[in-house]
């Protein structure tokens, strides 16, 4: 071994959590390497966040289409090509990858293609890629291998009739039919584009709500909207005795004593992630452990010294800013920058339509804590930019303490996931809902909503 393979920090996993602790290292000129098995940008660029949203893009325009004569505008039947739709999806993240292939070059990062694995605290073994067989010494080991799609058991997921999330953004050939079980985001946001096409959705969810970890209300309205878009939802239902034929997947949909047939061309599964640990660290290396994902302290380090965890793979919240925002502060506090800091606030967004996004506490939570509140709510509907736009569907709603601090904040609507930042930065400053009402929002913009809901907090807003 040379000094050519001796690191002061080897990354294990290239996604939003990888890519960003090793672009972050050499951006402070550290001499660091990422091993990612595929390709640059782990999951969440090549087969998650970003063609999901490719995909719902040419969902969102091709619905505008069809409804352009409410805006005077003709436009008679619009078509669309399914596979040019998929093609495209697939070539953004091609494209953006190719961006983090850059950065990692600008900031001198090494990029290995293949398995990295722990053997030992300060060595990493390439097992797998044209490197494989090669040892690489090092100060500093951060794990970044993420999650992957949660399966049912004794359930094969053949690409063809049973998919994940990422078998379905390869998927060519649209299906005439679908089943998705599970309506978190990625379920909501697969209901979503594949009914825009016209595709038969049925979406199925466990819990009493669709989008279960939102504010009550969001989610509510949601299904209404959902079932006005024409797609069939049913919450407190389980999928039950499914059955994978030639032509399609055939499931018993229970729903407390009520059972009911459904079938469909595929079955979607949308049911959750699971860690990511397997062939990166070996049986020898006895990192601590909470159902299966890496445990770490407050600056991102696992009980052996020297190894770091960072993303989807020490555990929930699991989304992309998160992992980078973790990831950085992770390398920050190892090499003395600065003191690392926790995940104590972070933005939830989902981007189906209408899009929904929240950041604290929901009603619900503050009940159960005990937390004493009072609610500011806007609808869209008054708002002059959104019925200018024809999107007026969804509200602003604000949740605060006696004292005007921002205990949460919901959106469901226009824009919703771009326009939670500024709720997102005025928490994290400690400003009040007063402070936010007494700031001149642009008119017309949407964003007059957010000071209009911090407003009706106190009875102030002057458009409801």
């Amino acid at each position: 071994m040379t000094d050519n393979d001796t690191y002061d920090l080897v990354v294990i996993g290239g996604g939003p959590a990888g890519y960003a602790a090793a672009i972050r290292a050499g951006q402070l000129g550290k001499k660091v390497a990422c091993i990612e098995m595929e390709r640059a940008g782990g999951t969440c660029l090549n087969w998650g966040c970003i063609p999901s949203k490719a995909l719902l893009k040419s969902a969102e325009l091709y619905q505008q289409m069809q409804n352009a004569d409410e805006l005077g505008l003709s436009c008679e039947k619009p078509g669309y090509d399914f596979e040019k739709v998929i093609s495209r999806s697939r070539n953004v993240s091609d494209n953006m990858a190719k961006g983090v292939e850059f950065l990692f070059r600008k900031n001198k990062v090494e990029y290995i293609v293949g398995y990295g694995q722990v053997n030992v605290p300060g060595m990493v073994e390439v097992t797998e890629g044209k490197e494989k067989g090669r040892f690489l010494k090092t100060k500093n080991i951060l794990l970044a291998t993420g999650c992957r799609a949660r399966q049912l058991p004794d359930l094969e997921v053949d690409g063809k009739r049973v998919l994940t999330s990422r078998e379905a953004l390869a998927l060519k050939k649209q299906p005439k039919s679908a089943i998705i079980i599970g309506a978190g985001a990625i379920g909501a946001e697969f209901a979503y584009f594949y009914n825009a096409f016209g595709t038969k959705v049925t979406l199925v969810e466990m819990l009493p709500n669709i989008l279960p970890v939102e504010d009550e209300e969001s989610s509510k309205l949601l299904e209404r909207s959902f079932k006005k878009q024409g797609i069939n939802v049913k919450v407190s239902t389980s999928a039950e005795n499914i059955k994978v034929g030639k032509k399609g997947v055939t499931c018993d949909l229970v729903s407390g004593d009520k059972k009911e047939s459904a079938e469909a061309e595929i079955l979607l599964l949308a049911i959750g992630v699971v860690p990511n640990l397997e062939k990166s660290v070996s049986p020898r290396v006895k990192l601590e452990l909470d159902r299966g994902y890496i445990k770490v302290d407050d600056s991102y380090q696992t009980n052996i010294p020297g190894i770091y965890a960072a993303g989807d793979i020490i555990g929930p919240p699991w989304l992309a800013h998160v992992a980078t925002f973790e990831a950085v502060q992770a390398v920050n506090g190892m090499f003395g920058h600065s003191k690392p800091r926790p995940v104590t606030q972070f933005p939830s967004c989902t981007y189906c339509l209408p899009q929904v996004a929240s950041q604290g506490l929901t009603e619900q939570e503050a009940k159960e804590k005990g937390i004493p509140y009072k609610v500011g709510k806007f609808p869209f509907t008054a708002s002059g930019k959104a019925v200018a736009a024809n999107n007026s569907e969804g509200f602003v709603k604000i949740l605060a303490a006696d004292d005007g601090e921002i205990l949460g904040a919901h959106i469901i609507g226009p824009e919703a996931t771009e326009l939670i930042a500024e709720y997102g930065l005025a928490m994290s400053l400690e400003a009040t809902v007063q402070e936010i009402h007494d700031t001149i929002h642009a008119h017309p913009t949407l964003a007059e909503a957010l000071g209009e809901a911090a407003g009706a907090v106190d009875g102030a807003a002057i458009h409801i």
